[in-house]
C-alpha cells in the first residue's frame, strides 16, 4: 500500500532544486527559505537561494513580457563571475591613477595625454563587464524561450500543456552547456531571477521553470563524469546513483522504489547515501570554493538523498 501511495503521490506544480539543509544568504537578507521541495512532504515550505558571495541590487521582475520583447533589462545585476570581478579592480587601479593624474601639473601635456588613455581603458572594462552580464540574460531567454512562445498571457503554466517544449529546453541548456556559455555570471542570473520570483510570489510558473533550468544544468554537469566501473567491475551503487542523477525529478520516486532493498532492489540505503557522500566531495573538490557551480551541483545531490530518506522512512512505515 505505501508503494502505490508513492508512485500515486502527484508531483509539486513548482519542483525546487535545493534540499532543506541548504542555506545561502544574501547580504541584504538574512532570512532562509526551502528550495527543494520533495513531493512527499505536501506542506514544505520553499527556501529561498541565497548565496552570500554575491551583492546585488533589486531586479525587475523576470516577467513574460520581458522574455518576449528581449528588451535591455533596466536593472542591472551586480553578480558577475570572476573576469567581471578581475575587470572592477582594474577599474578601481586606473581610477586611482586618474586621480593623481589629477593632481599633477596642468602643464604637463604628456599627463594629459596619459589620463585621456587611462579613461579610454575604464570605458572599455565597464562595457566589457555589462556585456557580460547582458550576454547572460540572453542565454538564459533563450533556454526559456521554447516554453514561452508557446504561452498565450502572462501566466506560465507548469508543467508546459505541450511536452515537447520541455524536451526543446533541455536541448537548449545541453548544446550551451557544450558551447561553455552556462558559466557563472549565467548562474548568478538565473539564482537573481529565481529569487526574485519567489520574492514576487505571484509567478509559480516561472518560478518552477528557473528550478527545471538549474535542475537540469546540475544533471547535466554531474553525468559527464562516471564512476560506476572499477576496472572491469561495475560498482552497482555508483551505477544507480548515476541512473538517479540523469532522470528528470519526476522520475525519482520510481526509481528510488524500483532500486532500493526497502522497495524492489538491491541497494540498501546505506550504500546509496554513502556513493552521494563521495560525489559531493568530489564535487567540492572538482569546482571552485564558494561559486554558484559547487553549491548547485551539492544541493542536486543533496536533494537526490533527501528524497531517498524520505521514501525509506515511509516504505518502513515511519513518515
Amino acid at each position: 500500500m505505501a508503494t502505490k501511495a508513492l508512485m500515486a503521490t502527484p508531483l509539486s506544480t513548482s519542483p525546487s532544486l535545493l534540499s532543506s539543509s541548504s542555506s545561502f544568504n544574501y547580504h541584504h537578507n538574512e532570512q532562509q527559505h526551502q528550495v527543494f521541495h520533495c513531493p512527499l512532504r505536501q506542506n514544505s515550505l520553499i527556501r529561498r537561494w541565497n548565496i552570500g558571495m554575491f551583492r546585488m541590487q533589486r531586479l525587475k521582475p523576470f516577467s513574460l513580457t520581458s522574455l518576449m520583447d528581449f528588451k535591455m533589462r533596466r536593472t542591472l545585476i551586480c553578480a558577475v563571475n570572476q573576469d567581471a570581478e578581475e575587470a572592477f579592480k582594474k577599474t578601481v587601479e586606473v581610477d586611482r591613477l586618474i586621480d593623481k593624474l589629477r593632481d599633477a601639473d596642468p602643464n604637463e601635456k604628456d599627463y594629459e595625454e596619459l589620463a585621456v588613455s587611462a579613461m579610454s581603458i575604464v570605458d572599455r572594462l565597464v562595457h566589457k563587464t555589462k556585456e557580460k552580464i547582458e550576454s547572460s540574460t540572453d542565454v538564459l531567454k533563450e533556454i526559456l524561450k521554447p516554453v514561452v512562445d508557446k504561452v498565450e498571457g502572462e501566466e506560465i503554466p507548469w508543467p508546459p500543456r505541450d511536452p515537447e517544449a520541455l524536451k526543446q529546453m533541455e536541448k537548449e541548456v545541453i548544446q550551451r552547456e557544450e558551447e561553455g556559455q552556462l558559466d557563472e555570471g549565467f548562474l548568478a542570473e538565473v539564482n537573481a531571477q529565481l529569487r526574485q520570483a519567489k520574492e514576487d510570489g505571484d509567478k509559480p510558473g516561472l518560478e518552477a521553470m528557473l528550478q527545471k533550468v538549474l535542475q537540469l544544468y546540475a544533471a547535466r554537469v554531474l553525468s559527464k563524469r562516471s564512476y560506476a566501473k572499477k576496472g572491469e567491475e561495475v560498482l552497482k551503487a555508483e551505477e544507480f546513483l548515476e541512473t538517479i542523477i540523469k532522470a528528470p525529478e519526476e522520475a525519482w520516486n520510481k526509481l528510488l522504489i524500483d532500486g532500493l532493498t526497502v522497495g524492489k532492489g538491491e541497494i540498501s540505503p546505506d550504500e546509496l547515501y554513502a556513493v552521494i557522500k563521495k560525489r559531493i566531495e568530489r564535487t567540492l573538490i572538482r569546482t571552485e570554493g564558494g561559486s554558484y557551480q559547487q553549491r548547485i551541483l551539492s544541493e542536486y545531490l543533496k536533494g537526490i538523498q533527501s528524497r531517498a530518506e524520505e521514501i525509506v522512512r515511509i516504505l518502513q512505515g515511519n513518515p
